[in-house]
């Protein structure tokens, strides 16, 4: 009979204890990297879920502003949402959705109104603020909602003699919750360029 080179091994005979540490071992680097690995599919609506879930709740959907009464004044032409966007703008875990809203015009450029519901205890979403007011005759470009911010383009007029068409003024605006009120900040721009 040949003897083997190798050094006995002696931890080669398994047993049941070897294969439970073994168990709890491979359970704790499987769970720790799944508390190290980044989310790549978080957005907004698992932002949400996840609070509901902490607080117990089932998650909240955000207002549907098609559902919302605007009070707007379009003399029988209806109005129209032209773009929304959901976040939970004041921190409690809850969405709200901003709207920008219109009357529905056939030619023009018609001013918008920026809209922040809420979910009422009733059917329809409730008007918690106006961020923009119709009467202030200006249209929206770009906007946006993210991490708590409202962003948009304002586009309006220098003088009544520039068609209602083509906006010769622009500032970009945000708007951002704070002690208990959305607080403005703004930045002119030169569409044209002209300024420094």
């Amino acid at each position: 009979m040949q003897t083997s080179a190798l050094p006995d091994l002696a931890h080669t005979g398994t047993k049941p204890m070897h294969w439970l540490a073994t168990a709890a071992a491979m359970a704790a680097v499987v769970a720790a990297a799944g508390l190290l690995q980044p989310d790549a599919t978080a957005s907004a609506s698992t932002a949400t879920h996840r609070t509901a879930a902490q607080h117990g709740a089932a998650p909240v959907a955000a207002p549907d502003p098609d559902r919302a009464d605007f009070h707007l004044e379009c003399a029988g032409a209806g109005h129209t949402v032209a773009k929304e966007a959901p976040g939970d703008l004041d921190g409690d875990g809850r969405p709200e959705t901003v709207a920008v809203v219109h009357c529905a015009a056939g030619s023009g450029t018609p001013p918008s109104g920026v809209y922040v519901l809420t979910q009422g205890s009733g059917a329809a979403p409730r008007i918690v603020a106006t961020l923009v007011d119709p009467v202030q005759k200006v249209s929206v470009g770009d906007f946006a909602v993210r991490d708590g911010v409202v962003s948009a383009t304002l586009l309006g007029y220098s003088s009544p003699s520039v068609p209602s068409c083509c906006p010769d003024e622009q500032e970009k605006v945000t708007w951002q919750w704070q002690n208990g009120a959305f607080v403005r900040s703004s930045q002119s721009e030169d569409p044209a360029g002209a300024g420094v």
